[in-house]
């Protein structure tokens, strides 16, 4: 268990955070936070995950998060499903701006700095650790030698389609490359 006097808090309120000096952080994630944030990441472990920085004012309705994430984990392999090591260490930021509005409609346009979002009442760094984490992982992680191979799809006594059967006038551009020029001056 541990001792009250030594938990870090991993949730800020913004109207609580100084306005003119940095708040520094430190989030180490306990294991039971770890078990859950794999499962919803679909990773097969989580060893450890760390989230260190400071929260800085930036003029009086801006709040600048800049942190590293240190995560050690294990996904599965695209190919083999065996476990391949993720070693994450990368940089986080956030810029928290009050009264930001947010547009509205099916289609809107990517704002040109990804960092920006509004003001939240409180800012939580397990929650920014779990969306940094999930926008770092490799898509498509594989196993050292994992290949995908060729995979065959034909009915018993059905000759299987090949890349030289999908492009029939190849062929036909070979044989007039090899046949000699005609000579049209004859005649």
């Amino acid at each position: 268990m541990t001792n009250p006097s030594q938990a870090r808090p991993t949730r800020f309120r913004t109207g609580g955070l100084s306005p003119r000096k940095p708040t520094r952080f430190d989030h180490e994630a306990g294991a039971e936070e770890r078990r859950a944030l794999a499962a919803d990441l679909g990773l097969l472990s989580l060893r450890s995950l760390r989230l260190t920085g400071e929260i800085t004012p930036a003029g009086r309705d801006e709040m600048v998060l800049s942190a590293r994430l240190v995560v050690d984990a294990d996904q599965a392999c695209v190919v083999t499903l065996a476990p391949v090591r993720a070693r994450i260490d990368e940089p986080v930021r956030r810029r928290f701006v009050a009264d930001l509005q947010t547009p509205d409609g099916d289609e809107i346009e990517m704002p040109e700095d990804d960092t920006l979002e509004p003001m939240p009442e409180v800012i939580d760094l397990a929650e920014v650790a779990a969306e940094a984490l999930a926008l770092a992982l490799p898509l498509y992680p594989r196993a050292p030698g994992a290949e995908l191979g060729t995979l065959v799809h034909a009915p018993d006594g059905v000759a299987p389609l090949t890349d030289a059967d999908l492009k029939p006038f190849a062929s036909l551009a070979a044989l007039a490359r090899q046949s000699p020029p005609k000579d049209d001056d004859k005649g």
